[in-house]
């Protein structure tokens, strides 16, 4: 009852950045129920194995090419998330998988699946698709939201607002991962 009150004093816009936040922190969380989850070595050697075909077939691709693959899928991945409801489930079964993955890889290169989270959080591009992914979870719960009131038609716009900043941010990402897998790896 109190944080309605306090809600109900927020200007949209903060709410909405809130809303954001609160997402983020969320996709987070799931992502890290992912890396905690028990791997056998077999099964981190498999996913691995998978994570690092998929990084040299972006790597023998050429920039432009590169660059496309990687903003499909992390578009796509974020365009879904929009949806009314279903966006949400979709979207955290997903970083729930991508914790996986994440832990998969880090045990199979010999540290601990959690410090591997964290370190990913030192480039940009972690804290750039999680921006996006978090304003497609918002976008969808205000969206939803709207619908149950009667308004979804007037979200709608907001929403293409929100999917076109979803896009450069993600396009931008696509950008320096791609730059970092063929310099680095």
């Amino acid at each position: 009852m109190i944080f309605s009150k306090y809600w109900k004093s927020f200007p949209t816009r903060t709410k909405r950045l809130l809303t954001i936040l609160i997402f983020f922190f969320i996709s987070f969380l799931i992502t890290a129920t992912g890396v905690l989850t028990p791997l056998s070595q077999e099964e981190a050697k498999a996913i691995s194995k998978e994570l690092n075909q998929r990084r040299e077939s972006i790597k023998e691709m050429d920039f432009f090419q590169s660059t496309s693959s990687i903003f499909g899928n992390n578009f796509m991945i974020c365009l879904l998330s929009f949806t009314p409801i279903a966006g949400l489930v979709f979207g955290f079964f997903v970083l729930y998988s991508t914790g996986i993955v994440i832990a998969a890889d880090s045990i199979a290169l010999g540290f601990p699946p959690f410090l591997g989270l964290i370190s990913l959080f030192f480039l940009p591009i972690a804290w750039m698709e999680f921006l996006a992914y978090s304003i497609a979870f918002a976008e969808s719960a205000w969206l939803t939201w709207s619908i149950i009131k009667g308004k979804g038609k007037n979200e709608l716009a907001k929403t293409c607002i929100f999917i076109a900043i979803s896009a450069i941010v993600l396009l931008a990402a696509a950008f320096i991962e791609t730059l970092l897998i063929q310099i680095i790896l």
